[in-house]
């Protein structure tokens, strides 16, 4: 470990400041850009020491939890409280315009749609018990230390104001000092726990759950590795006017406003379309929405998300004819004579993106494309397979629901 003295240049991907060296970039986390920093080094690493001269644009953080100067985040669930909206909001935006310009695309990037506090409905905690009771929180930045939280200015107020209650179904759950994860989710009819790595869950432990929840309010499930532990009611989203009871452990969207500008833009773009396939569907985020107007196809590799899906479009009201079908996307891509069907497409897949998938889209004729990504990187590679097959990119849009972190969403909208 060496001790310098640095000036930070820029923020990196993930949200550290970063300074040239001699033999390369060296990453600082907590750092702005034009700080001049004394750091403790290793190798590519640096931990600050002290700032010399700090960025007009670092402000008081909003949660104790995070660090007490924003430099020394104790919290790890935020990496960039410390950073001002305005730098925040351009570095977001900004990872998405760096994505598509190191694969050649010129695409007109929308402003960030941004996230505010107190809108993540989704949340995952890691939980420990110890001698002195259960610790409910986030790991700190760089270690298995679970940070022990009472507040978080992030999540939802109905998820802060159950902290206690959490805690108490967590304590009723564990077993040993072994940590274990844990999902809150936010619903119509309560919050959805969600337990994963709990080890020898028993009887006992099924009981003591039982009786836990019975005595709270506001518990809608808990399950566990996706087992339903106690289900007091069905936990229930909207989508788009159509409710949806997803299964245990699910993926949705971490907030409801960014999952309605998503759709918004979606719906737009694929405007008055009638066949429309919906791929990586999940449990019908898109697809239950597009059914208002346009027959759907959706296409799912999880069985447990897409009888939810269809579950729910078999008793709305309203609706467009809805299909499902069970298809890992990953292996087995939707080919060009089964996408002629459609006129419209939405896709939504996990970080790794739909590059195979892109490879039969760039040679369909499907007019329309929308793809969601949760990842700019897959994402402009994905583009660049479309564009290659002869679309023309409409639109790109940066979407914040992971509200101070290097995570960002992104709609982009195609034609051919």
């Amino acid at each position: 470990m060496s001790t310098e003295t640095v000036t930070i240049s820029r923020l990196g991907s993930g949200g550290d400041g970063i300074a040239s060296g001699p033999d390369g970039p060296v990453y600082v986390p907590f750092a702005l850009p034009g700080e001049t920093v004394a750091i403790a080094r290793v190798k590519s690493q640096g931990t600050v020491i002290s700032t010399s001269v700090a960025s007009p644009d670092r402000i008081a953080p909003a949660c104790p939890h995070f660090g007490p100067d924003g430099r020394n985040g104790t919290c790890g669930g935020c990496s960039l409280q410390h950073a001002s909206d305005a730098l925040y909001h351009a570095f977001k935006r900004g990872l998405v315009v760096d994505a598509l310009k190191s694969k050649g695309l010129a695409a007109e990037v929308a402003p960030l749609v941004i996230a505010r506090p107190g809108e993540r409905r989704r949340v995952a905690f890691t939980a420990r018990q110890t001698e002195k009771g259960l610790l409910l929180g986030f790991n700190q930045a760089g270690s298995h230390h679970i940070v022990d939280i009472d507040q978080c200015p992030i999540s939802r107020p109905g998820i802060v104001a159950r902290l206690d209650a959490i805690r108490a179904v967590a304590t009723a759950l564990s077993t040993d000092s072994q940590g274990f994860r844990l999902t809150v989710l936010e619903t119509l009819s309560g919050l959805d726990l969600a337990f994963e790595g709990v080890r020898k869950v028993g009887d006992r432990q099924r009981r003591a759950v039982t009786e836990c929840v019975l005595a709270l309010r506001g518990i809608a499930r808990v399950s566990h590795d996706g087992e339903i532990l106690i289900e007091p009611q069905k936990p229930q989203l909207d989508f788009g006017g159509v409710l949806v009871s997803p299964p245990p452990g699910g993926f949705t969207q971490a907030t409801k406003e960014a999952e309605d500008a998503m759709a918004a833009l979606v719906l737009g773009h694929i405007g008055k379309a009638k066949r429309v396939a919906d791929l990586f569907a999940g449990s019908g985020t898109f697809a239950l929405r597009i059914a208002r107007s346009a027959r759907v196809h959706a296409v799912e590799g999880d069985e447990k998300a897409l009888k939810a899906l269809d579950h729910a479009a078999r008793h709305a009201q309203g609706l467009k004819q809805v299909t499902v079908e069970k298809r890992d996307l990953f292996r087995r891509p939707l080919m060009v004579s089964e996408l002629k069907v459609f006129d419209a497409l939405v896709f939504d897949p996990p970080r790794a993106g739909a590059e195979d998938q892109c490879r039969e889209l760039a040679r369909s004729g499907v007019k329309k494309i929308a793809a969601v990504s949760c990842n700019p990187v897959t994402l402009a590679r994905d583009l660049a397979i479309l564009t290659a097959g002869g679309y023309r990119i409409t639109g790109v849009t940066p979407i914040d629901q992971f509200l101070w972190s290097s995570h960002v969403e992104a709609v982009a909208t195609l034609e051919k």
